[in-house]
């Protein structure tokens, strides 16, 4: 089983769209990923969002593709700022669960599941990326298993 962590799609400018929903770009990049992860089968079975526009817009890419029988789900405590041990302490690793949302929480939380330590970065996410972490048995952490990019340098 795995967790999907994603980084939502270019968003547009404040002064385009207050409440930064996402570019032309993003949604290119979002569908060109989303195409790439359900040509590999990527199983996912649940897609929760943080409720911003940009990351529901990029969700909602992501389960037209991979999971178009299931609904999306809005989850509070995935906003950039919000504390990433409380949301770790009840995330079942034990689903195909995609989670969409923003920086810095994203990379901290793969930081905590990875090394136990929110304050290390151990993978730079690109917006419309997708990381996937499992646990894997004899080791006592989630790993990193296989990233997909819009942007490879």
């Amino acid at each position: 089983m795995a967790l999907y962590v994603v980084q939502h799609g270019k968003s547009l400018p404040k002064t385009d769209d207050p409440e930064k929903g996402l570019s032309a770009d993003g949604k290119r990049e979002t569908e060109l990923i989303a195409k790439v992860a359900k040509g590999y089968g990527v199983p996912v079975s649940r897609i929760v969002h943080s409720g911003k526009k940009r990351a529901r817009q990029t969700a909602e890419q992501m389960a037209a593709a991979l999971c178009p029988d299931q609904e999306i789900q809005t989850r509070s405590g995935m906003n950039p700022l919000d504390d990433i041990a409380a949301f770790a302490e009840n995330l079942p690793l034990d689903q195909n669960i995609m989670l969409v949302g923003h920086l810095p929480f994203l990379e901290k939380l793969i930081g905590l599941l990875v090394c136990g330590d929110a304050a290390r970065t151990v993978f730079k996410l690109q917006n419309s990326g997708i990381v996937c972490l499992e646990n894997v048995a004899d080791i006592d952490h989630a790993v990193i298993r296989w990233a997909l990019m819009p942007n490879i340098g």
